[in-house]
């Protein structure tokens, strides 16, 4: 005869057992992968998070990375030396669809066909319209400016490090909350091509607009930014239609 605390402790771990088996202590692995389709200008890496086909009622929000000049080519595996590839290679769980496309060399990014590859990549995914970012840096930096400055009404939410753009765009990117960051000792794209952008914004509307100047950061430092948790709080809590985000941003020396 089995006494009762025996029973009470295999009743203990049969719930244990049936509720492991209802709630699974993994949850369903994030997905990463090359897309190279006749359909979009760039081929691209597209990130899905975690749990990303497991929620079917879901509306993921979406980042675009441009990166710069170095890593242009016809190889997709430079995306993945610093920006948001790096990243989530590293670890990094983003609650969002990443797109990562790549130019080719002595080429410029283009808005429209910034535009045409996030719209191709996310066609059969469920993404949440209110909540769609950018962000690059050197080039890239330049091609999230003329893209989100060309087409403010898809953006969230920009963030462009060490690049510049088109000050006529100024008024446009004014409309959406705006991070530009830049080193003063960056001898590949001047300071200055910043702080023009800059002053155009402000010249509309300086309350969307987010500043950060490091004066020992050269131009590869500014790569860091991508490390940083306030970048992805940026980038992720600013919805169209609301009061902007800015998170507080502690400075740096190196």
């Amino acid at each position: 005869m089995l006494s009762n605390r025996i029973k009470y402790w295999l009743r203990k771990l049969a719930i244990g057992v049936v509720t492991l088996l209802m709630h699974p202590l993994h949850s369903q692995p994030d997905e990463l992968k090359t897309i190279h389709n006749s359909d979009s200008p760039y081929p691209y890496w597209l990130y899905l998070p975690e749990n990303f086909y497991s929620d079917s009622t879901a509306n993921w929000p979406v980042i675009v990375f441009l990166h710069g000049r170095s890593l242009s080519g016809t190889d997709l595996n430079l995306v993945t030396k610093y920006g948001l590839i790096s990243e989530i290679k590293k670890g990094r769980k983003i609650p969002a669809i990443i797109i990562a496309p790549q130019v080719k060399r002595s080429s410029s990014w283009n808005p429209d066909s910034v535009i045409k590859c996030l719209k191709t990549a996310t066609t059969n995914y469920k993404v949440d319209t209110n909540r769609i970012a950018i962000t690059g840096m050197s080039l890239g930096g330049y091609g999230t400016l003329h893209t989100a400055g060309k087409y403010p009404q898809i953006f969230s939410a920009a963030a462009a490090f060490c690049g510049g753009g088109n000050l006529n765009d100024g008024c446009n990117l004014s409309t959406i909350p705006v991070w530009i960051a830049h080193g003063k000792r960056d001898r590949a794209v001047p300071f200055r091509e910043s702080l023009k952008m800059v002053k155009s914004i402000r010249k509309c509307n300086p309350n969307k607009l987010l500043f950060t100047v490091f004066k020992r950061y050269n131009h590869a430092a500014m790569a860091r930014m991508y490390t940083k948790e306030e970048l992805y709080q940026f980038l992720l809590l600013n919805s169209k239609n609301k009061d902007p985000f800015f998170p507080k941003f502690k400075k740096q020396r190196i």
